[in-house]
């Protein structure tokens, strides 16, 4: 079963972020070989950090809930929410399998939180630039709640139009770099 989790940066959390930096990668160290994605988002200027995303294959919705709360920056109030849905990896493959490689910064997180029918569930033309995609789904993967992609594009407008705009309640593009724990 595969989960997205995004926790959102705290406003000013950036100094605990930093101080708890090696409890974070011990604790994701521990999940590596669930991962399908992972990595920081940024505001509009690319610098500043405003949350973090990973996509895992856990074996159920309490492990994901585990995994989400139990992450030491959440713990200590790094965060200020966290978005948590079942989600279908509709690429089957995993960001490392991206054949546009990990480099650039036109790589963005888009979700579009849906209503009604369910809308996106195949994939866009040009697949190419997907490095993750698929549909955010109730626990029971029976509910359609919206879509969540990683996506390489020459800017937010472009990466949001991935979508289709009017079957969702709101769409978010956030500014996303692929992740990892930083080579010694």
């Amino acid at each position: 079963m595969d989960f997205l989790c995004y926790h959102r940066d705290r406003p000013g959390s950036l100094a605990l972020r930093e101080e708890l930096s090696e409890e974070h990668w011990s604790y994701m160290d521990q999940y590596a070989k669930e991962m399908i994605a992972r990595g920081p988002t940024f505001s509009d200027d690319g610098e500043t950090l405003t949350g973090s995303v990973h996509i895992l294959d856990l074996p159920d919705p309490a492990a994901a809930r585990a995994f989400a709360f139990d992450e030491p920056n959440y713990q200590a109030g790094a965060y200020r929410d966290v978005l948590l849905r079942r989600w279908r990896n509709t690429l089957g493959r995993t960001m490392w399998e991206f054949p546009g490689g990990r480099t650039g910064d036109d790589r963005y997180l888009v979700l579009g939180l849906g209503t009604g029918k369910a809308a996106d569930l195949a994939l866009p033309p040009d697949r190419d630039e997907l490095i993750a995609y698929g549909p955010l789904l109730s626990d029971d993967g029976a509910i359609w709640l919206g879509t969540a992609a990683l996506v390489r594009a020459p800017d937010p407008d472009a990466a949001r139009a991935i979508l289709t705009p009017d079957r969702y309640a709101a769409i978010e593009v956030h500014n996303w770099h692929f992740g990892g724990r930083p080579s010694a």
